[in-house]
C-alpha cells in the first residue's frame, strides 16, 4: 500500500508540472471553433483519384498497425512457451562466466529473434509506402538503416538490461522504482543527443540559413512576434526527398541541442505563408514547453508500467517460470517476461498517450495561427492550405474512424485542424486570442 501511495503522488506531482506547463485551459472562442469545426469537416477533402487510394492506404496501415501490436505480443508467448529464451540464456552463459559479455550476448539473440520475425510486417509496411508513392527509398538504404537501428537498440537496451538486473539482484521487490531512475536519465540523455549524434546517422541535415537564407528571414518575423529564442544556427532542413516524398517538420533536443528541422520535401511544396505557419505550430512546442511535457507524461507512464511489470512478472514466474524454464528474476530469460508484459500494457495505454499527443498538437495548431497574424495576409487561409496540401501528399483519409483515431492516432486527423483552422478567428470584434493577447 505505501509503494502504491508513492506512485500516486509521483503522478500527482507530474501531472501538476505537465498541466502548468503546457497551456491554459480551452478559452470561449476556441471552443466556438471546435464546435463549428465538428460539422465542417469539408475544409479538407481529396479529389477522386486520390481518395480511393487514400481510404485504402487507410485500411492496410489500421491493419498493419493492430497486427503489429498483436503479433508483438503473440511472437513473446511462444517463444516463452517453445522455451526459447531460456535456451539462449544457457548459449550466454555457455559461452562465458563474465556477467557483462552474458548481457550482451543474450540481448543480441533475442533482438535477432524478434527482428527476424517482424521482418515479414516491416517489409510489407515499407512496400505499401513504396507502391502508395510515399517513399523512394531503395530496399538496400531501407535494410541499412534497419541495420543501423538494430546495431543501436543493441548497444544501448544492453546497457540497460545490465543496469536492470544489477538492481533486480540489489533489490528484488522494489526494482521497478529504482530501475525507472536509470531509465529516465537515460531517456533524457538520448533525447539531448539524438539531433547531434543518432538522426544524422539516417538522415543529411544541413543549417537553413546556408541554403535559403530568405527564409529564414520570413521565419525570424515570427520568431520576434514569440519571443522565443530560436537562433538562425538552430534551423536545420532535413534531406527527406532521399527516401520520402511526405512533408514534415519538427522541433527536437533541448538545452543546447534544441533545434528545428524543415524538411526539404516541406520547404520545396509549401508557399513563404504556409511554411511560416508550420513554422509557428513548432514554435508553439517550445514556447509550450511540450518537450519537458512530453518527458514528464514518460516518466509517469514508465513509472506506473514498471510498478505493476514486476506485480505481473512475478506472479506470471510463479505461475509458468517452470514450464518457461526461466529460473528467477535474475534469469537473463526474465527479460522475455517483462517485454512480454510491457508490450501488453504498451497496447492498452497507447489511447492515453495517443490523447496526450492530440492534445499537445492541438495547442501548438493554436499557437502557430496566432503566431503568424500580422506576418501573413491570412492566418487561417494559409493554415488551412497548409493541412489541404500536408494531407494531399501523405494520401489522408478525409474520414478516418473515430475509434482508429482515438487508439492509435498521436496527432488530430487532418480534417479536423483544417476545419479548425477554417473556424479559428480569435481577431474578430468580441473575441480573444488565446496566446498572443493584443
Amino acid at each position: 500500500m505505501i509503494r502504491f501511495r508513492i506512485v500516486l503522488l509521483l503522478l500527482v506531482a507530474i501531472s501538476a508540472l505537465t498541466t502548468s506547463g503546457r497551456a491554459q485551459g480551452t478559452t470561449p472562442t476556441e471552443a466556438l471553433a471546435l464546435r463549428q469545426a465538428a460539422v465542417n469537416r469539408p475544409a479538407y477533402t481529396l479529389p477522386p483519384e486520390k481518395l480511393k487510394p487514400a481510404q485504402e492506404l487507410f485500411r492496410a496501415r489500421t491493419t498493419l498497425h493492430f497486427a503489429g501490436e498483436a503479433w508483438g505480443i503473440l511472437q513473446l508467448v511462444l517463444l516463452l512457451v517453445a522455451g526459447v529464451p531460456a535456451r539462449m540464456r544457457n548459449v550466454a552463459e555457455n559461452l562465458t562466466k563474465n556477467r557483462w559479455v552474458q548481457c550482451f550476448v543474450f540481448v543480441f539473440l533475442f533482438l535477432l529473434t524478434i527482428t527476424l520475425l517482424d521482418a515479414p510486417l516491416r517489409i510489407y509496411g515499407h512496400h505499401i509506402a513504396v507502391a502508395y508513392g510515399l517513399s523512394v527509398q531503395g530496399w538496400g538504404s531501407w535494410v541499412w538503416d534497419l541495420a543501423k537501428s538494430f546495431l543501436l537498440t543493441w548497444l544501448v537496451g544492453s546497457l540497460l538490461v545490465m543496469v536492470l538486473f544489477w538492481v533486480i539482484k540489489r533489490s528484488p521487490k522494489h526494482w521497478w522504482f529504482w530501475f525507472w531512475i536509470p531509465t529516465m536519465a537515460g531517456v533524457l540523455f538520448g533525447v539531448f543527443v539524438s539531433p547531434i549524434l543518432v538522426d544524422p546517422m539516417f538522415n543529411k541535415f544541413e543549417p537553413l540559413q546556408q541554403s535559403n537564407p530568405a527564409l529564414v528571414e520570413q521565419l525570424e518575423k515570427v520568431v520576434a512576434r514569440s519571443g522565443v529564442s530560436v537562433p538562425p544556427e538552430r534551423m536545420f532542413f532535413m534531406r527527406a526527398s532521399q527516401k520520402v516524398t511526405s512533408l514534415n517538420a519538427y522541433v527536437t533536443g533541448f538545452g543546447p541541442s534544441k533545434r528545428l528541422v524543415l524538411w526539404d520535401t516541406t520547404i520545396a511544396a509549401a508557399t513563404p505563408d504556409e511554411l511560416s505557419g508550420i513554422f509557428g505550430h513548432e514554435l508553439g512546442h517550445y514556447a509550450l514547453h511540450h518537450i519537458v511535457a512530453g518527458l514528464l507524461f514518460t516518466a509517469g507512464l514508465l513509472l506506473v508500467a514498471f510498478f505493476w511489470g514486476q506485480k505481473v512478472t512475478e506472479w506470471l514466474l510463479k505461475r509458468y517460470g517452470a514450464k518457461w524454464r526461466i529460473r528467477s528474476q535474475n534469469d537473463w530469460a526474465f527479460l522475455a517476461v517483462l517485454a512480454l508484459v510491457l508490450n501488453g500494457m504498451s497496447f492498452f495505454t497507447e489511447p492515453v498517450e495517443n490523447a496526450f499527443g492530440r492534445s499537445i498538437e492541438h495547442a501548438a495548431d493554436v499557437y502557430g495561427m496566432e503566431a503568424i497574424h500580422g506576418i501573413v495576409a491570412d492566418p487561417q487561409l494559409s493554415t488551412q492550405r497548409g493541412f489541404q496540401r500536408l494531407g494531399e501528399t501523405s494520401l489522408d483519409d478525409p474520414t478516418p474512424h473515430p475509434f482508429v483515431e482515438f487508439w492509435t492516432s498521436s496527432h488530430p486527423s487532418i480534417a479536423s485542424r483544417a476545419a479548425f483552422a477554417a473556424a479559428y478567428n480569435p481577431w474578430t470584434e468580441g473575441q480573444h486570442p488565446k496566446y498572443f493577447q493584443p
